[in-house]
C-alpha cells in the first residue's frame, strides 16, 4: 500500500509530471512566492558594509 502525495499549495493529489505539485499553476505560484520573498531561509543578517562589490571590466 502506497501513500498518495498531496500538493503543498492546494492539497489536491500530485501529478507525476509536476511533482510535488498537482499542476503547473501550483508550481508557478510557489515559485512566485520564492521570487517575491514570501519564503525566506533563516540566517544571520547580511553585512552590507563589507559585501563584495561586483568587478567592472572597463578594458576596451
Amino acid at each position: 500500500m502506497t501513500k498518495s502525495s498531496t500538493c503543498p499549495m492546494c492539497g489536491a493529489p500530485t501529478q507525476e509530471a509536476t511533482r510535488p505539485f498537482c499542476s503547473r499553476r501550483c508550481a508557478d505560484i510557489d515559485l512566485g512566492r520564492w521570487f517575491s520573498g514570501q519564503y525566506r531561509v533563516p540566517g544571520p543578517p547580511a553585512d552590507e558594509e563589507n559585501a563584495e562589490k561586483p568587478e567592472i571590466n572597463d578594458e576596451r
